[in-house]
């Protein structure tokens, strides 16, 4: 890329990087230490407010520049990431929102030690909440690095890796300095910034063909190089009942995965009601619907403004298609226009990163300090020091997310986010259902239902195409892969559900009536919540 671009993204970027620390420092200066201050913001929000928070958290890399990427290289079978998406939030609506809301304090292992004996469900549940947590900061990373190498000239893994490890450290200083209400704010202004440029370039794509979609379609279709098969269902997903089956196991994944994320469950906790919790709800569904229609606009404008070819050339995984798309409709490589919107999307795209970091790495701290630590500690311990756990282990999770980052700079982040969805469906979602609405669950049940869909969603990640066997895996020169499918959902969701039934059924422990009564009450009118 030119100077221009460099130059002018770079300063973007660091402005982006001075508001955000500044409004971390102002919160920082402003709070008073607790645990509820920490994990919830004090629980001040506005239905508005965590509805915006709530979109920038589940709005990320991946929605961004994962699925936009996958469109241009694969078409109509790109787009169901974007449905499947969306999709994803009537399930929470409609389910988990307000219960969970009504239910817990901080945390998932709230919503099911309600009823439970607490320290093996806490931990168990802590373990599914940080791995997944992990899984999705990858995929940020992963975008991160894409994003800054292309910015600085294309190819360069020791840009990309030092752009890693700075997202890590900031989303480390974001959250043991600002807590929960530092982070609301950072989602609230990134949700604002990526609404508007994703409008702005939804609009230029949408005038460059005269409003005439059909016109977008037919052109995107020709420089695809895959002709009509390109707006047709099997491109990426057929040809295979291997692949077809992984598009089953994507699809459900997509869609009840999205209820088991941490960070996505925490935001319930941050507005002072269940009603103002489901009103958030319906603000994220409106916004979230809204980029996710544009973000298909944007996938195809890229296939027919750049080509399939280029955008392959810049990023096998199609992570770069949205940058390149702004660079064309602002007048090409090397014009003013060009550099300019060029700059804007990739700080906007960065924004998105480092704010969606910020949110998971808060959620997946919060589960070491307030289920596996809380589980462990002296009852008599302080309160406040679960909070400096929690700033501790944001630093370690930190960490991890950024080794884990370095070794997977090549995949799609979209497809990075799909199995963080697949473990989150697997591991989370039965047992938070199983808590909320089987009178009989036990104990046993809960583990077993979370370690029965963790266990075997990670292994059959580990045996699948995505880590050995093909020339797109992490480690191509080997190969001990011996799951067909590169999502485990179609498997694991199911497993999850099963041990739990299974544990439940033969388990000595006999249900606790009344504590089930008293959670079915509490979920449902709100009675005794915090």
């Amino acid at each position: 890329m030119s100077g221009n671009h460099q130059t002018l993204a770079l300063l973007l970027f660091s402005a982006f990087i001075a508001v955000t620390l500044a409004i971390t420092t102002w919160v920082s200066r402003n709070r008073h230490g607790s645990a509820e201050e920490f994990y919830a913001g004090g629980r001040l929000f506005s239905p508005m407010e965590n509805g915006f928070a709530i979109a920038g958290d589940y709005m990320s890399a991946a929605s961004f520049l994962g699925i936009s990427g996958l469109i241009a290289l694969f078409g109509y079978d790109g787009m169901l990431y974007s449905v499947g998406f969306l999709v994803a939030w009537l399930v929470v609506l409609l389910l988990v929102a307000e219960l969970v809301r009504n239910c817990g304090r901080f945390t998932l292992a709230d919503v099911v030690a309600a009823r439970m004996s607490e320290r093996p469900v806490r931990i168990a549940a802590g373990t599914s909440s940080v791995t997944v947590s992990v899984l999705y900061l990858v995929a940020q990373m992963v975008g991160a690095g894409s994003l800054v190498a292309l910015l600085l000239g294309g190819t360069s893994n020791t840009a990309r890796s030092w752009t890693v490890i700075g997202v890590g450290a900031l989303m480390v200083i974001y959250v043991s300095l600002g807590g929960m209400r530092a982070t609301t704010w950072i989602q609230i202004v990134k949700a604002v910034l990526l609404i508007v440029g994703a409008t702005v370039l939804t609009v230029l794509v949408l005038v460059r063909f005269h409003g005439n979609v059909n016109a977008l379609l037919t052109s995107a279709a020709e420089r695809s190089g895959h002709g009509l098969k390109f707006l047709s269902p099997g491109l990426k997903y057929g040809g295979s009942w291997t692949a077809r089956f992984d598009f089953i196991s994507l699809g459900l994944a997509l869609v009840l995965g999205t209820a088991g994320l941490p960070h996505i469950l925490s935001r319930f906790y941050t507005v002072p009601t269940a009603r103002a919790a489901r009103r958030s709800v319906v603000w994220s569904i409106g916004l979230i619907g809204s980029f996710y229609l544009m973000t298909i606009v944007l996938g195809f404008g890229a296939a027919a403004l750049v080509g399939s070819a280029d955008v392959r050339a810049s990023s096998p995984a199609g992570n770069t298609a949205v940058p390149l798309l702004a660079l064309v409709l602002g007048g090409g490589e090397g014009s003013t226009g060009g550099a300019i919107l060029f700059a804007v999307v990739a700080a906007v795209a960065f924004a998105t990163i480092l704010a969606v970091v910020a949110g998971i790495t808060l959620a997946s701290s919060a589960s070491v300090a307030h289920d596996l630590y809380a589980s462990l500690r002296r009852p008599d311990s302080k309160q406040h020091s679960e909070v400096t756990v929690a700033r501790v282990a944001a630093a370690g999770i930190g960490v991890a997310a950024i080794g884990l980052g370095l070794v997977a700079q090549d995949l799609n982040v979209a497809f990075l986010v799909g199995l963080a969805f697949a473990v989150a469906a697997s591991a989370n979602l039965p047992v938070l259902l199983y808590s909320l609405f089987w009178r009989n669950f036990t104990t046993r049940g809960a583990v077993w239902s979370v370690y029965g869909g963790l266990i075997p969603a990670v292994l059959l990640v580990l045996l699948s195409p995505v880590v050995s066997g093909s020339p797109t895996s992490l480690f191509p020169g080997v190969d001990f892969q011996f799951f067909p499918l590169e999502n485990p959902g179609l498997v694991s969701v199911p497993l999850g559900f099963l041990a739990g039934w299974i544990g439940t059924v033969t388990s000595p422990e006999p249900p606790d009536d009344a504590k089930h009564a008293e959670t079915e009450v509490r979920a449902l009118t709100g009675a005794g919540a915090v």
